[in-house]
């Protein structure tokens, strides 16, 4: 509230008047009271001095002025303009338009992220509402009770106060924004034909007042839709709608997120140069001068205006006050305690004072702090994507050529070569598989870090997936002459709910560790129930070794990538030293931590614990096993999916050996129409070709053949998951480079599986 020079004079008046009427009162009282008086009208003087002349603007013009000024993300000036509006309706008494006011700086303080000084204009117009009968101010007022639900992730609570607020006013604009906020919150539930229906409704919205601004938000928000909906040609259309409204009409906020929303689409559609460009735009944006001196801007010119909202406050208290001391009732103590708490209130309002303006620097320095960081946040997710993709890109590469490699060597190994050429190729052979687990672990430890890895839940018998895995390595702890015990307790339950394929990938890490360092000992794995509540149980595993032992230096650093023991110890064992740390990896997805106990000569022991859920209703099934021994391949008919000339050879090769036959398709395309004029006993599918991938060509030929054994054999990348190859149709996944008695294995198990089953049919 403002004065003019002529009220600041009848303020003395009132000064001196009192003064003359306490002269009865004693000496000391009366230059008490006159102190007081003189502290009052002095501060009076001094803040009204201050007052402005109001311009002959109205209302309504200073509020478009603010919606401008706000969709063109101006937000200190659109509070200077609320602030003019708010100025000019309590002039002239209008408490409709002063509810207005309080509700558009509750929604630009939302727009800043300042919650706190939102709720306090919401309240004060709450109190202004109590006395007034004004059905579009309670709709406002509910609709910011909406924005804030929202704001705070509360999404269904946002929705009916929604339906509340349109119950009190049908306002176009009033409307249009609701429609617009509820598009947002049906795109968070992904409620998507909803919120697509919104956004087009507003797309061709005829609204008087902010028709762009709402159609560049539609378009924005039909193009994150259609990105999360993986329709990524309609989510560019719309954005690049979106930023060309967006610069047409100034909309500095909309021109961010839209080059942001391009810069990821235009990425997943392979465009890189066009998401380059808009990278580039972000950037320079988000780092100019300007939108620096912007942001610091709107937070002086926020904390301004809400500083002298209590101090008007303060003011108006002060005006009740001093109206108090003017009847003719108040006592010596009532004017003694008065001025007492103005001065008190006075010297609040200057510590306020010096506090907001401390604050405000600390803000500018958290703010410049927090771009920083985030800069090198950024650099570093770069940084580790460009990592993660060229080791996936090496890893998978590498495979093709290991292939031939590996098959090769195989089909020369049982064409009877002389000793020495059999020496020479078991080498090769031995080279081979060392180049192998080391692409598999480079290819593991990228799925971790980008995580790609998710635990499954299913069904599986653990004593059955631990005696797998001793027996997988026997051959190994055969040539150390180490001994491999289980130490299994008969009480843990026989069906468990959990990972067993990443069970296994830990103990055969935690196994062939062992085995690696002991020779002419033992290696123990235990796994012992420790706890068993209903369908919880939680299971103490161990895996100890006689072997060398890791020094206590050692030990904190074993679990890192590319660590062993010491330099000494990596040339005499070998190893990439991506055992443990992969180990380490997976047990996380468990919720589990490895543990380690060990000394120098005498042995290690690596111990953690899982809690997994048992399914004690379930019956032991007896399977019905054929061994290696059982298949005769003779007469079979394959067909091998495979692009890479060489490939083909070695795999047609081996087929032959089993007295196989094969047809060859050079891509998917081919596969599909093969399956469909021939008869095969099992395809072999490979799933990076050109055209159509081999997980494509499996879903097209399951269309119309759904019992023909479909056998993946795939050289692994990043972005693959076993559980897509099994989704589209695939009976079994080999990967690349194989061995050859799993390729055989794998083949025997599901054709004669199969004729087994049609059979008993």
């Amino acid at each position: 509230m403002r004065f003019s020079r002529p009220h600041i004079t009848n303020q003395l008046a009132r000064c001196k008047n009192a003064n003359s009427n306490l002269s009865s009162w004693g000496h000391k009282p009366k230059r008490l009271i006159q102190a007081a008086f003189l502290i009052v009208s002095l501060m009076s003087t001094l803040q009204n001095i201050q007052g402005q002349v109001t311009s002959e603007k109205s209302v309504q013009t200073y509020f478009e002025e603010a919606r401008t000024l706000k969709n063109q993300n101006k937000l200190d000036l659109a509070l200077v303009s609320v602030s003019k509006a708010a100025e000019l309706a309590e002039k002239n008494d209008d408490i409709k338009s002063l509810i207005d006011s309080y509700h558009k700086f509750a929604l630009l303080y939302l727009k800043l992220d300042k919650e706190d000084s939102a709720l306090l204009y919401k309240d004060r117009a709450n109190v202004l509402l109590k006395g007034v009968e004004y059905p579009y101010g309670h709709a406002i007022f509910k609709y910011i009770d909406a924005i804030i639900l929202f704001n705070n992730g509360k999404n269904f609570q946002a929705l009916l106060m929604f339906n509340e607020a349109k119950q009190l006013n049908n306002n176009r604009n009033f409307f249009n924004n609701i429609l617009l906020v509820e598009g947002d919150i049906y795109a968070n539930l992904e409620k998507y034909d909803a919120a697509t229906k919104n956004y087009n409704s507003l797309i061709i919205n005829t609204d008087i007042y902010e028709k762009a601004y709402l159609a560049t938000r539609a378009h924005l928000g039909l193009a994150r839709v259609s990105f999360d909906a993986e329709k990524f040609e309609d989510s560019s259309i719309n954005a690049e709608k979106a930023l060309l409204l967006a610069k047409e009409n100034d909309f500095f906020n909309e021109i961010l997120e839209s080059n942001n929303q391009l810069t990821k689409t235009y990425e997943k559609m392979g465009r890189f140069n066009l998401s380059l460009a808009h990278n580039k735009n972000l950037l320079q944006i988000r780092d100019s001068l300007f939108n620096i001196e912007k942001v610091k801007t709107e937070a002086k010119t926020a904390d301004k205006i809400r500083f002298d909202f209590m101090g008007d406050e303060i003011k108006r208290q002060e005006q009740k006050i001093e109206d108090l001391t003017e009847s003719e009732n108040r006592s010596e103590v009532a004017v003694i305690l008065t001025s007492a708490f103005l001065i008190i209130i006075s010297l609040l309002a200057v510590s306020l004072y010096r506090n907001n303006q401390i604050k405000l620097k600390t803000n500018d320095l958290l703010q410049t702090k927090n771009s920083e960081l985030h800069v090198a946040r950024d650099e570093a997710v770069n940084a580790m994507k460009a990592k993660t993709n060229f080791l996936s890109t090496v890893s998978h590469e590498l495979r093709t050529p290991l292939y031939a490699v590996t098959g090769l060597t195989h089909l020369l190994l049982e064409e009877n070569p002389s000793e020495n050429q059999k020496e020479h190729l078991k080498a090769l052979k031995f080279s081979g598989d060392y180049l192998l687990n080391f692409i598999n672990d480079i290819l593991q430890i990228n799925k971790i870090d980008a995580d790609k890895l998710e635990a499954m839940n299913i069904d599986f018998n653990l004593k059955k997936t631990l005696q797998e895995v001793v027996d997988s390595l026997k051959q190994s702890a055969k040539k150390n002459n180490v001994e491999i015990i289980l130490d299994y307790d008969e009480e843990i339950p026989s069906h468990l709910m959990s990972d067993p394929i990443k069970l296994s990938q830990i103990f055969m890490n935690l196994v062939g560790n062992a085995l690696k360092f002991t020779k002419n000992g033992k290696v123990t794995i235990s796994a012992k129930l420790m706890k068993k509540i209903e369908e919880d149980v939680t299971i103490y595993f161990e895996v100890a070794d006689t072997g060398i032992g890791i020094s206590k230096e050692k030990q904190e650093s074993i679990f890192e990538g590319f660590e062993q023991g010491s330099i000494q110890i990596n040339r005499e064992y070998g190893g990439t030293g991506l055992g443990l740390t992969i180990v380490k990896s997976l047990l996380g997805l468990f919720d589990s931590n490895i543990q380690l106990e060990s000394e120098i000569g005498k042995g290690s022991s690596f111990f953690f614990e899982l809690a997994i859920k048992s399914k004690d209703d379930l019956i032991d099934d007896i399977p019905f096993e054929i061994t290696e021994e059982d298949f005769n391949f003779e007469g079979l008919h394959l067909m091998i999916v495979e692009d890479n000339k060489i490939n083909q050879v070695i795999t047609k090769k081996m087929l032959s050996k089993k007295e196989m036959t094969s047809d060859i398709a050079n891509n998917g395309l081919e596969a599909v129409e093969l399956a469909h004029n021939n008869v095969y006993d099992a395809i072999l599918m490979d799933i990076h070709m050109p055209g159509i991938s081999g997980v494509e060509a499996t879903i097209q030929i399951r269309e119309f053949d759904t019992k023909t054994p479909i056998i993946a054999l795939t050289a692994i990348s990043l972005d693959d998951s076993l559980e897509s190859f099994y989704t589209a149709g695939c009976n079994a996944v080999v990967t690349k480079p194989f061995k050859p008695e799993v390729f055989y294995k794998t083949i025997g198990e599901n054709v004669f599986s199969k004729k087994i089953k049609n059979t008993a049919s």
